[in-house]
């Protein structure tokens, strides 16, 4: 062979090389070419990927498959038979939320993988790579000879590159309301949080964790990791290899189904979602979750204004009065059958007095919690499908006497469907329910979902309740009724496609300061909160208690914050149902109405934007948001149960303006358990030049009202 044909064969084979290289391995940039995502097929046919950020490796070789009953996995002999790429660059306006308008910028790479098999399965992973993140999904394109998936297993591995500092809630299938936890990757045990006292309802099968899961690296960058559309399949923790420093999809299972999500093909995963961030403002900032959902699918929601409520519910959690009428019902128990002196909240009376404290200072609803028979059996007992209805008022109600009084006054009534998890029941009630609502103008309904779910063998964060709350969402908006979901599935975006999902619980909130026999929630809770929960959506938390240690009710319980803390919360936790959580009675000083009230009173609940100027997970943080009405500002910050100074600019305001401003700060002797309820008023003038330093108390935090001068 001559030197030129020696060349050619060189030539030839290393051309030939470089297809088989580039057939098996693409790479996706963001737009700004920080993150990246390199997809790979190996050599035994198994799909895997890496992620970089700024030419650092976050993620490295992880590999993906699927175990399926009766048939072979979905795991190797994969070839690349396709691939395209594209832009998107788009705004989109929020009916309502953190901002008006949203920017939607990723590139996209979508992989269309077979089998080299007889069975010549096909498989498609679709990757989108922001500025602020990356995100996949699973889509099982129609094909021949399959129809239908029972997945026993989703198996995406998300392979560490540290042992970056973790902060975990433990991956529960029936219950978000654990306390965070802050260790390395390498001692995450979420098994030892099993049993808890205070939860009714809780299975914790392996050493998993819940999403959204926040991570900080040693080289200070920030990642956290979820879930963005999760629709008819079941919600995903991620089961922890301490070791090998590597996450896996762990999906919350179904005995009855004995799998954990039945699929009909074609079919699309939720989204598998990273956070990116150098900055931890910047994951509060970060509207990729949302951005991975579809546009609005069901039009208007004007019936629906955000707005700042109070109700009867408070005073059940302290021990002032019951839900029920019979006096049967402990909130310190959990018991029933005890026969007791009822103390029933959901009075005429009662709910007249919240009515007129509402209207007479500025606050639009009123939640009334107990108002319906059957609380005297909601909990603890094995049959509690039929236990309530949500026609059926007590008999110290008079519901539409109530209604009137609302009506006369101003204030929006909201309705609460306690479904004691029996969804089954609720669904057969639904139309009813709604019915009655709209007959007597209630646009908006907390609902919940306390205890076990019936069926035995399903969970809370299962694929078969994954598709109630699906139902629950859809048939409400058909009756144009907004959903404030507790007890719910994990919110992941679909406010987008369903903005009638005003919010939600799913974390530990505010009730758990007044029973909970670990003492409540620590200082630290809601800084941890802000960067973690608060990453998936609007959380309901009820802010707004003034009388911290409520000692002529329980002694050995308190909210263990200060009030500056408590006001700070309005703009911190973002929810477009904000409630004033407190008595009535807590809001009055020296018979007149609280000089701090005057916070709530003024503090937007729909913004025109949001900036996070301080930050640090678990510690501290300080945002601002412009009220989209008024356009005027509002600042909040928070600490955990360390005092520190804020240092603020106000860059954020326009130029050549001047703004009054007031600040409801910690009192110099303030401490979250010692001197919780001092407090200092002060006002000052402002403009885009400030600077101001606010000191706050251990659990400590500070409010700002920002008015332009006219």
């Amino acid at each position: 062979m001559n030197k030129f044909r020696l060349l050619l064969c060189v030539l030839f084979l290393s051309n030939l090389f470089s297809c088989k290289q580039e057939e098996r391995t693409l790479t996706v940039n963001s737009p700004n070419d920080f993150n990246k995502i390199i997809f790979n097929v190996s050599e035994e046919g198994r799909p895997n990927y890496m992620v970089s950020h700024n030419n650092t490796k976050v993620i490295d070789t992880s590999y993906m498959s699927f175990e399926v009953k009766d048939l072979p996995a979905f795991s190797g002999d994969f070839k690349i038979i396709g691939s395209t790429t594209s832009t998107s660059d788009d705004i989109w306006e929020m009916p309502w939320g953190e901002q008006l308008e949203v920017r939607n910028n990723y590139n996209e790479l979508i992989v269309n993988l077979q089998e080299q098999s007889e069975t010549n399965r096909e498989l498609t992973i679709h990757f989108k790579v922001y500025d602020d993140g990356i995100a996949f999904r699973y889509e099982f394109p129609e094909q021949k000879n399959l129809q239908e998936l029972l997945i026993t297993d989703e198996n995406t591995e998300f392979n560490l590159t540290g042992n970056h500092k973790v902060w975990w809630m433990p991956g529960d299938w029936d219950n978000y309301e654990h306390l965070y936890n802050e260790t390395l990757f390498s001692e995450i045990d979420a098994l030892s949080k099993q049993n808890h006292p205070d939860l009714n309802a809780t299975y914790i099968p392996e050493n998993a964790i819940n999403t959204p899961a926040t991570m900080k690296t040693d080289e200070g960058l920030y990642l956290s990791f979820h879930e963005a559309d999760l629709t008819d399949y079941a919600g995903m923790t991620l089961k922890i290899d301490n070791a090998n420093l590597n996450m896996v999809s762990e999906l919350v299972g179904s005995e009855r189904l004995g799998g954990k999500a039945k699929v009909q093909l074609p079919f699309n995963t939720p989204w598998r979602t990273i956070q990116i961030a150098e900055k931890a403002g910047d994951l509060i900032e970060s509207k990729m979750i949302l951005n991975l959902n579809d546009p609005n699918a069901i039009g208007d929601v004007s019936y629906f204004k955000p707005m700042k409520y109070v109700g009867i519910w408070w005073e059940m959690h302290i021990g002032k009065s019951t839900w029920d009428m019979e006096g049967s019902q402990d909130m310190n128990t959990y018991t029933t059958g005890k026969v007791g002196t009822s103390r029933h909240g959901a009075t005429t009376e009662n709910a007249k007095k919240y009515i007129d404290f509402a209207s007479q200072n500025g606050i639009r609803g009123l939640l009334v919690e107990g108002w319906n028979t059957g609380w005297d059996q909601w909990i603890n007992t094995d049959d509690r499908e039929g236990v309530f209805d949500f026609i059926t008022p007590y008999d110290d109600y008079d519901f539409d006497q109530v209604m009137l009084y609302a009506k006369d006054k101003g204030v929006e009534v909201i309705m609460h469907h306690e479904t004691s998890a029996a969804p089954r029941t609720y669904e057969k009630q639904m139309g009813v329910a709604y019915d009655f609502m709209k007959e007597n103008d209630i646009n908006s309904v907390k609902t919940g979902y306390v205890g076990a779910i019936i069926p035995k063998g399903e969970y809370h964060h299962g694929q078969w309740m994954v598709n109630h709350y699906q139902r629950v969402l859809e048939e409400a908006a058909k009756m144009k009724i907004a959903v404030n979901a507790h007890e719910p599935i994990k919110a992941t975006g679909k406010r987008r496609t369903y903005p009638n999902a005003i919010s939600r619980e799913g974390l530990r909130g505010q009730e758990f300061n007044a029973w909970a026999s670990d003492g409540g929630n620590p200082p630290s809770h809601l800084p941890t909160v802000a960067f973690t929960r608060m990453l998936a959506g609007p959380i309901d938390f009820t802010p707004g208690a003034f009388n911290i240690k409520f000692d002529e009710y329980k002694k050995e319980n308190q909210v263990n914050t200060t009030l500056a803390h408590q006001l700070a919360l309005y703009v911190v936790i973002y929810s477009p149902v904000q409630m004033a959580c407190d008595l009535p009675e807590h809001y009055i000083l020296d018979g007149k109405v609280h000089p701090a009230f005057k916070f709530i009173t003024d503090v937007g609940v729909d913004w025109q934007q949001t900036k996070v100027l301080e930050a640090e997970v678990g510690d501290y943080v300080t945002i601002a948001r412009q009220e989209r009405e008024s356009l005027n500002w509002f600042v909040g910050g928070i600490t955990d149960e360390n005092k520190r100074t804020a240092s603020l600019n106000f860059d954020f305001l326009e130029d050549g303006k001047s703004y009054e401003g007031t600040i409801y700060k910690d009192g110099l002797d303030a401490d979250w358990n010692d001197n919780p309820q001092a407090y200092e008023i002060e006002n000052i003038e402002l403009t885009k030049d400030s600077k101001l330093d606010v000191e706050l108390a251990p659990g400590g935090g500070f409010a700002i009202s920002i008015i332009e001068k006219r």
